[in-house]
């Protein structure tokens, strides 16, 4: 088996037990969020609090894609949180990763960075309107977002539960997680605007994203609104479209497996 472990320079002195924690994972038992694809842990290292995201083995196909052809997605994760940071964008200080594989096959890999206590993620936006500073909030993370557009950074997965918000006084701070999927380089108009559709399905926040972004970019607030709200309900159209496909999809399967099941063969 051929493991490497990277740890970023400043934390070199953790290196030993970086090593440990990642090879004791399934023994830590504080999960963060949603465990069904990656599972990420909160684990104390030199007395500081850091995540640990384990990635999904992949299928057979990716497993030879990851050993020869493409970064593992811990490695993008790691690399693209240091290029968000040279760029002043808020992400978790990326702390160290590690990718495991044998002669052909890739296995698993693992992404450690800092732990960060925010107030909400983006995703509440879109499901409690009752926040006190809501449109403020929202305002600022399209001021954010627009940063994002301005240094060239294409964030693929910019979707509601991807961006943590922390409140600082009157202001606010913004990190983005789950990096692997980037693209950089300069971004035109539309591309921007497209980047938009994954955040909400809510007339209301589209309005105030598109007001904010106009005043930003200083193109027509109409035309930013009009191509924001198509892409949203294009994005909207394709993901149920998925949905009603792949339901019906398992249930030929589970229907198929039933039959087995029940065969007195």
């Amino acid at each position: 088996m051929a493991n490497r472990l990277v740890v970023n320079e400043s934390k070199k002195n953790w290196e030993s037990e970086i090593g440990s924690v990642i090879k004791n994972f399934e023994g830590y038992t504080e999960i963060l969020g949603d465990a069904e694809r990656n599972v990420i842990k909160i684990v104390s290292i030199e007395g500081e609090k850091n995540t640990i995201k384990s990635f999904k083995v992949p299928n057979i196909i990716n497993q030879v894609v990851y050993r020869f052809f493409r970064k593992s997605k811990a490695e993008r994760s790691y690399i693209y949180a240091n290029k968000l940071l040279e760029f002043q964008i808020g992400t978790p200080y990326p702390v160290a990763y590690k990718i495991e594989s044998n002669t052909f096959l890739f296995k698993k890999s693992y992404y450690v960075s800092e732990l960060i206590d925010c107030d909400l993620t983006y995703r509440e936006l879109t499901t409690d309107f009752s926040i006190p500073d809501h449109e403020k909030i929202l305002r600022a993370f399209t001021r954010f977002t627009y940063k994002l557009h301005d240094n060239g950074i294409n964030f693929l997965d910019h979707s509601p539960g991807n961006t943590l918000i922390k409140r600082i006084g009157d202001d606010y701070e913004f990190y983005l997680v789950d990096l692997n999927r980037m693209e950089f380089g300069s971004m035109d108009f539309e591309t921007r605007i497209k980047n938009f559709a994954r955040l909400t399905i809510h007339k209301s926040m589209i309005e105030i994203m598109s007001n904010e972004y106009a005043k930003c970019s200083g193109e027509n607030e109409e035309e930013v609104f009009n191509l924001m709200w198509q892409y949203t309900k294009e994005f909207q159209y394709r993901f149920y479209r998925k949905i009603r496909i792949k339901k019906r999809v398992f249930f030929w399967k589970k229907k198929y497996k039933d039959r087995v099941s029940e065969s007195p063969i």
